[in-house]
């Protein structure tokens, strides 16, 4: 990826030149790394809001109540994994932490949700059945409060930046309940 994106840099570059257009290709280059900052900084704001939210609720019991509320859930699509199990824990903390919409701070209970869950697997060239779930709902990440594309949507000038979370719920609930589904009936373990 590395080399492609470099390839586009030189080319534009040589065409720039080419055709005299090396003045407007500066600008937009500097514009772009404005632009670029000043997204970052607001997703920034917004995720350090939430990890400030997030680290309140771990202090008052509010996430360990999380954790309970989702870990039926988790024992239904996990069986496989033994209830004592850090991976247990961590795909809860990981869930939950992604149906608020911290994905940043889903990400890291989530390796180490799939790095326990690895110590368990039996197979270590293959994917378990568990860590195949488990990588489904990530990719589906079902979000009450999608907060990334809120923000982007309130940095680029959405008149109604919320406007999106009807959508994004009723987007990733399907493709989590098709995901959960094709894993639960189609994938086979190694005898």
């Amino acid at each position: 990826m590395n080399k492609i994106w470099g390839y586009i840099i030189i080319i534009s570059v040589i065409v720039g030149v080419f055709t005299g257009k090396v003045e407007l290709l500066t600008t937009c280059v500097f514009d772009s790394a404005k632009s670029t900052i000043e997204t970052c900084l607001n997703i920034f704001g917004i995720i350090a809001i939430w990890s400030g939210l997030m680290k309140i609720a771990e202090q008052t019991g509010l996430i360990e109540k999380m954790q309970r509320l989702v870990y039926p859930l988790v024992r239904i699509l996990f069986p496989e994994v033994p209830k004592n199990s850090r991976a247990t824990s961590n795909i809860a903390m990981n869930i939950g932490a992604n149906i608020i919409g911290l994905g940043n701070v889903a990400t890291p209970l989530g390796i180490k949700a799939m790095e326990e869950l690895q110590k368990e697997n039996k197979n270590k060239k293959r994917l378990s059945k568990s860590m195949m779930m488990f990588l489904v709902l990530n990719m589906a990440s079902i979000q009450l409060i999608p907060t990334t594309v809120i923000a982007l949507r309130t940095t680029y000038g959405s008149e109604n930046s919320v406007r999106i979370v009807v959508p994004v719920l009723i987007a990733s609930f399907v493709s989590a309940f098709v995901g959960v589904m094709i894993v639960k009936l189609f994938y086979k373990e190694d005898k």
